[in-house]
């Protein structure tokens, strides 16, 4: 199990969703966030002063996923939110430790596993209820 973090350009949100959705990727939290990277400090004027702008809009991406939909998630994000323009943002991949679902009480891969995924790729071999809901 991973958790895929994305932290992108927020005017290539709904295209990030978009690409994701045709995925099959399911699932996500979205949040508002500043920061930078590679992107360069500019200078704004704010009421006659010179004010340093040193922080960008982003928005952060988490999307906790089986370890068979990690690819299909970083790929889905890059399509989508790559402009080729310093500052198109970052994908980290984090190990999960453990999952719980609060509705059902399942755990870990059962937690995370989209319906209509076949029993077999589930890596503690135990099969997925009919009733599992999306990550």
């Amino acid at each position: 199990m991973k958790l895929v973090v994305a932290i992108i350009r927020p005017d290539r949100l709904n295209a990030v969703l978009e690409e994701l959705y045709k995925a099959d990727v399911q699932g996500v939290s979205i949040s508002r966030v500043q920061g930078h990277g590679g992107e360069r400090e500019h200078v704004e004027t704010y009421r006659g002063t010179t004010v340093k702008m040193g922080l960008s809009e982003k928005v952060r991406l988490e999307i906790g996923v089986s370890n068979h939909f990690v690819q299909p998630t970083v790929s889905a994000v890059v399509r989508a939110a790559r402009t080729g323009v310093v500052g198109d943002g970052k994908i980290f991949v984090l190990p999960v430790e453990k999952v719980y679902r609060i509705r059902t009480g399942e755990e870990d891969q059962q937690a995370v596993t989209p319906v209509g995924v076949p029993a077999h790729t589930l890596s503690s071999g135990t099969e997925a209820s009919s009733s599992t809901s999306p990550r």
